[in-house]
This record gives structure tokens, C-alpha cells and sequence, in this order.
């Protein structure tokens, strides 16, 4: 059977609703697994007016009313939108609060075993504060729904793999992060992750804290005390895992094919390689040519992958915005429920 994948369409005032609907108008998605939204289904309506779309969307009320068919969309209507007030391009509470009922309602999908992978749309965190949610991003939310913690963000995309030992902090409190029992927790699931995806002896990359990795602790000696002794502790458990490496020349070591993925020691320090290959702007026009990327959260008892951008304010309502990185979180997230029991997220 083919998976059934739960698809939240994010922030209503962003360009969710408009990628989800080009990405179910492939009938490819079809043909690799059964897509339901979880959203509003007035939203996704209207998002289908933008993009020009001749298709039906068809409010469900339970997984099992629906059918599938290309051309139809199913979608579990949350509500939580006001059409006569909502701003496309805007922060607005309403926007946070919807894209929170749909990210909810995916994981209790998740967690009963009613769908076997949640995607995510783009939310604003801004938005979601403002209705009364104080999660720092999907993760997060994730892992109280859940009840998990000590989860990993890993980005994929052109080449290159990365997974964080911190995301979502102040700069200041992602070094204080930088601790031994959490880099060895993110280089199992680094190793875990790679082999989900077909990969049967990873290649682990751990990079540094500071620059030159702390230059043998001239710059500082969180390499020497914390990141060193954790990739010790995993070769000994037989993972072939590296480093710690000068971050600035790690990742041309991973995309030059020595390593399958790269162990992050915060957030930038991961999410700027893979946008600067994955983002491609076209310089005449200002617009971006290719968007593309995933975002994985290992650690978790259910599936997630999500897009690798945000809600793009600027872009809502034109139509305009690209479905690469929702179809490639799709496609993701099929080949790692394919992949399961051997993949469980990582879950203790």
C-alpha cells in the first residue's frame, strides 16, 4: 500500500496553501503515495484560484472518507480562518493559529497510525506567537506533541546532508549547547538517518564550534573538551564518524563526496551551505529561479519532513512561488516510510 501522507499547508497569509496545491496538481505525487491536507479548506480554495487551478477541493471529515484521486484533493478542515479578515503577505494571530490546528491535528494523525508521514508547511513564528503559541518553530511543537526530546534537524539537498546539534537559540546559548552527550546523540542519528536512506556505512563529518575548529585551543577548547570526545565514544560504537573539522571547509569535504553527511553545531552554520546551493536567484528579475532543500526532524516516534523555506510574505498571493522543496519533502518523506521499521525516527 502506498503511504498516506499528511500535509499541513502552513501559515494562510504565506505561499503554503499556493505550493500545496501545484504539488498535488503532479499526479506523480499520486502515483508514490495517498496526499491528504490537514488545513482550511476555504484557504486551500482560494490558493487554487491563485495558482489558476482546475481542481475540487473535497472537506473530509476522517482519513478513511478519503479517496485519493488526482484532481480531488482531500483535505481535514481545521477551520480557524475568518476569509473576510484574512491579509495574504501579513502577519496576522488568525494565520498562526490555523497553521497550529493543522500542525496538531497531523501529529494526532501521526501518533494513532491514521497516516504514516506529516509534511509541513511554512509557518510564521511570529504568527504563532501572536495566537498564544510560544514554540520556536515546528520542532519544537513536535516534540511536546509527542512527548519526545533531544530531537535533530537534518537538511538534504544538493548534495549534501546536515544534521544540528543546536537550532532554533540564541547564538550565545547554541555554544553553551555544544556539549558531549548531545554531539554523540546527533552523530547516532546522523548514522541512523543515512541508513534509512539506503546508505549502509555512513560517513559522519563532525564540524567544529570556532574557527580553524579551535586551532588546538587557541580560539577556544569546546573541541578539544566536548565535540573530540564525543566522536571518540562513537567510533567506538563502530559509527564512522569524523572530525571535529574547521566548519568553513567541511562542508566542500561532504559535497565533494568524502562524507554523507555533516554533524552542524548550530543553526547558520548548517542552513547557510545548503541555501546557498540550494537557492538559486535569477539576477535580471530578483526572483528566486530554484528553491529547493528538505528539512527532516529525527528523534521523533512518527515521520516528519518539511520545506526548507519560509512562508515568503513578499511572494503570497501571486501565484508565483515554487512546490520543489514541498515535492521533495514529499518524496522524502515516502522513502523513509518505505524505509520503516528499520527508520523510527530515532526514538528512544
Amino acid at each position: 500500500m502506498k503511504p498516506i501522507v499528511g500535509i499541513t499547508m502552513g501559515d494562510p497569509c504565506g505561499i503554503g496553501p499556493e505550493i500545496t496545491i501545484k504539488a498535488l496538481l503532479r499526479r506523480s505525487v499520486y502515483d508514490t503515495c495517498r496526499p491528504l491536507v490537514v488545513g482550511s479548506a476555504d484557504v486551500l480554495r482560494q490558493a487554487a484560484a491563485i495558482v489558476d487551478a482546475r481542481v475540487t477541493v473535497r472537506p473530509v471529515v476522517c482519513v478513511a472518507q478519503a479517496a485519493f484521486e488526482p484532481g480531488v484533493i482531500d483535505i481535514i478542515d481545521q477551520g480557524g480562518v475568518n476569509m473576510n479578515t484574512l491579509q495574504l503577505g501579513v502577519v496576522q494571530a488568525q494565520g498562526g493559529y490555523a497553521a497550529f490546528l493543522a500542525v496538531r491535528k497531523a501529529i494526532e494523525l501521526a501518533m494513532d497510525a491514521e497516516i504514516d508521514v506529516t509534511v509541513t508547511g511554512p509557518l510564521n513564528k511570529e504568527a504563532l506567537h501572536l495566537a498564544g503559541y510560544h514554540f520556536s518553530g515546528h520542532t519544537e511543537m513536535y516534540e511536546h506533541f509527542t512527548r519526545t526530546r533531544d530531537c535533530a534537524m537534518m537538511l538534504v539537498g544538493e548534495g549534501l546532508r546536515v544534521v544540528h546539534v543546536s537550532t532554533h537559540v540564541a547564538l550565545r546559548e547554541a555554544c553553551e549547547r555544544c556539549k558531549r552527550e548531545r554531539v554523540l546523540r546527533v552523530i547516532r542519528l546522523a548514522d541512523e538517518a543515512c541508513r534509512a536512506l539506503g546508505i549502509e556505512n555512513p560517513r559522519v563529518a563532525v564540524a567544529g564550534l570556532n574557527p580553524h575548529a579551535g586551532e588546538n585551543g587557541l580560539f577556544g577548547r569546546e573541541e578539544i573538551e566536548e565535540i573530540a570526545p564525543a566522536v571518540a565514544e562513537a567510533v567506538n560504537e563502530g559509527i564512522h564518524a569524523e572530525g571535529p573539522f574547521p566548519p568553513d571547509t567541511v562542508f566542500s569535504r561532504a559535497r565533494g563526496g568524502l562524507y554523507d553527511i555533516v554533524v552542524a553545531q548550530y543553526h547558520d552554520q548548517g542552513h547557510i551551505p545548503l541555501k546557498v546551493v540550494g537557492f538559486q536567484m535569477d539576477v535580471q528579475s530578483g526572483k528566486w529561479k530554484t528553491v529547493t532543500g528538505v528539512n527532516i526532524t529525527l528523534g521523533l516516534p512518527i515521520i516528519r519532513t518539511s520545506v526548507d523555506h519560509g512562508t515568503a510574505f513578499d511572494q503570497a498571493g501571486k501565484g508565483t512561488a515554487s512546490e520543489e522543496s514541498l515535492l521533495n519533502a514529499i518524496d522524502y518523506g515516502v522513502r523513509l516510510a518505505r524505509a520503516r521499521p528499520a527508520f523510527r525516527g530515532g526514538a528512544q
